[in-house]
């Protein structure tokens, strides 16, 4: 194995708008939404902190600071449920702020996830890091992230998490061209573009919100121009670190995952996870799932 810099840090892009949840989040940030009972934000540290990622950069805006609360302690609520003697209640409060070390910076105008990006440059410094998006949850079971790092580890350079979607959705997303490696789960990303027309797609396989990114990105990210949507696109940097060669912290791997992701990046997206979510869990699934059944039967 190559002797490449340890991934110790996670950067969490959070800064949008949110405006396809309006009016919900004209005063509470998307990230917050509850899945089920906790915010879709936890979920993403939580997964960071299972990969090993106890430093955590948080990328935020305006009207954000309910998540730096969400991760910060709450004497006075601690206090209250102590003296109610609710234990469960307190520890689902305190999980919060033990996940890991949380830091805050403002991404002061919206000008993309590459912009985004950027601002954790003085954060990160000179190491690799993972970026994880809000809108995508993988399932705590599948260990994508700690995969994606033992990839980095192998071959250096950048990974990204690629999904095979169905032809009609790749103009959802970055869409990648694609070349065998020697392992199964693994391939060499030879060419990226953000959300090209069906037919003119090089590949089904789709960039999800999972990347873990060599530091090369920062010098890039400053020299790429605005792209689609007039915003600096993560996919343009990525597409030039490709062409790199791995001694200018270049070259980009993908990971072909096939296992459990929830989509939260619309309305209809969400619903669908927060229904899977209650579901999957012991205490409400023998309750739900029954009713649910009842309620479509009901409807036709």
């Amino acid at each position: 194995m190559a002797d490449f810099d340890p991934v110790t840090k996670a950067v969490v892009p959070a800064a949008g708008l949110g405006t396809r949840f309006l009016p919900a989040t004209k005063a509470t940030p998307k990230e917050m939404l509850p899945i089920v009972d906790k915010p879709a934000i936890q979920y993403v540290v939580e997964e960071a902190a299972s990969a090993g990622l106890l430093d955590v950069l948080m990328v935020t805006g305006k009207n954000k600071r309910s998540i730096e609360d969400h991760f910060d302690r709450a004497f006075e609520l601690e206090g209250a449920l102590e003296a109610k003697g609710d234990e469960e209640r307190l520890s689902q409060v305190l999980e919060p702020a033990s996940l890991a070390t949380l830091h805050y910076v403002r991404q002061g105008e919206p000008k993309g996830l590459g912009h985004a990006v950027l601002c954790a440059k003085q954060h990160v410094g000179d190491h690799a890091f993972a970026c994880l998006l809000g809108d995508d949850l993988i399932d705590y079971r599948d260990q994508l992230l700690k995969r994606m790092i033992e990839v980095r580890d192998t071959y250096g350079g950048s990974v990204v998490a690629l999904m095979e979607v169905p032809k009609e959705q790749v103009s959802l997303y970055g869409v990648a061209t694609i070349s065998p490696t020697g392992e199964d789960d693994v391939v060499r990303v030879t060419d990226l573009v953000e959300k090209p027309p069906a037919e003119e797609a090089p590949s089904n396989w789709a960039v999800i919100g999972r990347y873990v990114i060599d530091p090369a990105v920062f010098e890039v990210l400053e020299n790429t121009p605005p792209g689609r949507g007039g915003e600096i696109q993560l996919t343009d940097a990525l597409r030039t670190l490709a062409g790199m060669s791995t001694s200018e912290g270049g070259q980009v791997h993908g990971v072909l995952f096939r296992g459990r992701r929830y989509d939260t990046g619309d309305k209809l997206d969400y619903l669908r996870t927060v229904v899977k979510f209650a579901a999957d869990r012991e205490d409400l699934a023998p309750e739900f799932v029954p009713w649910l059944r009842e309620f479509l039967d009901e409807i036709g």
